[in-house]
């Protein structure tokens, strides 16, 4: 069942749970995830970031696509961190059913500016979108694009940000970051804030970063509120060290041999968030 971001995240937002957004950068990760999402009847977003959909082509969309349609489990299919008009549009002409405008780099006034300015050229298309306020960091050169410093979104602001630009979902800065964070380091979610801008915004709020956080502060940030979690470094770093291990077989070739451990790998990560995002066995309410 292929579905837009409000429709996928409305039962989340009346029944407490977090929908996981899972960034996809190659078929055997797709394959791997619509698997684990359908044995634990979870709902999913396949997230493309568009840096991931210049290197997998654009084509490749339509697999997802054919692949939702056939599956017994709601996907949405959303564009992660679009940062133009132009992007917008090319992922609405290619399939997707969401997409995210990230006007957080900007002032107030042009953020609000630009998503208003999607949200109007979307309104008849079915198509939800996500608008930014607030930015998170960024923990390496190969994590998405981040702040060097996190400007922590205001709950007053984000109030107004909803009502003015009409977005259909909020990502909000609460502490996280992108990447993996680097040894010693111990992130600290500001629940309070989050408690703060939930009880202001009607519309489901959005955790990006949501890689190498602590279960429970992921936990309690769901139980607070958050109603989609993207997870990219944490799959990504499961499905490749174990491909690097595999791979100290040097007698090793073929795609169908290597990669099959890589996708357990990452299941079993995979698994782990759906849970812990209480979204397994959830698809009963679609």
């Amino acid at each position: 069942m292929l579905i837009n971001m409000t429709q996928v995240l409305k039962p989340a937002n009346e029944k407490k749970f977090a929908v996981p957004a899972f960034n996809i950068s190659d078929y055997s990760m797709f394959k791997g995830i619509m698997e684990i999402c359908e044995e634990a009847q979870s709902p999913v977003i396949i997230a493309i970031h568009p840096d991931e959909l210049s290197h997998v082509g654009v084509e490749f969309t339509q697999s997802v696509k054919e692949r939702a349609l056939k599956s017994s489990v709601p996907v949405c299919l959303h564009l992660d961190h679009g940062s133009s008009f132009e992007q917008i549009i090319y992922a609405i002409q290619n399939n997707f059913t969401s997409v995210m405008i990230d006007g957080s780099s900007l002032s107030f006034e042009e953020n609000v500016k630009l998503s208003k300015g999607i949200v109007d050229a979307v309104s008849s298309l079915n198509i939800s979108v996500e608008g930014e306020l607030g930015t998170i960091g960024s923990t390496d050169s190969e994590a998405e694009a981040g702040a060097e410093q996190i400007i922590y979104t205001n709950s007053d602001d984000a109030a107004e940000f909803v009502k003015r630009t009409g977005v259909d979902t909020l990502a909000i800065a609460i502490g996280t970051s992108h990447g993996i964070y680097p040894p010693g380091f111990v992130p600290c979610l500001k629940l309070d804030l989050l408690k703060e801008i939930k009880a202001k915004v009607p519309v489901p709020l959005v955790l990006h970063g949501g890689s190498n956080n602590s279960d429970d502060e992921i936990g309690q940030a769901v139980t607070l509120g958050i109603n989609k979690i993207n997870i990219s470094s944490d799959i990504k770093v499961a499905y490749y060290d174990k491909m690097r291990e595999v791979l100290k077989d040097t007698g090793l070739r073929e795609p169908n041999t290597i990669q099959p451990p890589c996708i357990e790998a990452m299941k079993k990560v995979a698994l782990h968030k759906i849970k812990l995002f209480q979204a397994d066995n959830k698809v009963c309410l679609y």
